[in-house]
């Protein structure tokens, strides 16, 4: 099950940083695994309250954070209030609803080079790149025909 490979994974680079595994960072970690909605914090702190009555949203950001700085987690911000909470995998890019704010991923190879030739073309060093695509999901679609 990749999902479990990729949760292994993510707990042995917080050990080897020195990162204790608490229950909640396992937890809000194997979430952010196992969830393809792009969650925000609140999301994650909702989704785990039941199970964690001691946890605050302050646990979620900071656990997030830390996350962040591991390198496991992309903080995705796009202009609205709250930021969404992205697993680290392949490189991907997200197609977002005007709508609803959906995040879906998809993989497009293609695009792979294309950071190797903007430092080619302007003598960057190029760090990362991010391309979004906006667009109607399906559900937002079937509401504005009926």
């Amino acid at each position: 099950m990749l999902e479990e490979g990729q949760l292994k994974e993510a707990i042995a680079t917080l050990k080897e940083t020195g990162v204790r595994i608490t229950p909640q960072r396992h937890a809000i970690l194997e979430f952010l695994i196992d969830s393809m909605a792009h969650p925000t914090a609140d999301d994650i702190y909702k989704a785990l309250e039941g199970k964690f009555p001691n946890m605050s949203v302050a646990t979620v950001y900071n656990n997030l954070r830390v996350f962040r700085e591991v390198g496991l987690v992309k903080e995705l911000t796009y202009g609205d209030a709250s930021s969404r909470f992205d697993f680290v995998t392949t490189d991907h890019y997200h197609v977002i609803c005007d709508g609803c704010g959906k995040i879906v991923d998809f993989h497009y190879p293609g695009l792979d080079e294309v950071e190797q030739l903007a430092s080619h073309v302007t003598g960057f060093k190029v760090n990362n790149h991010r391309m979004e695509i906006y667009g109607t999901c399906t559900e937002c679609s079937t509401k504005e025909t009926h």
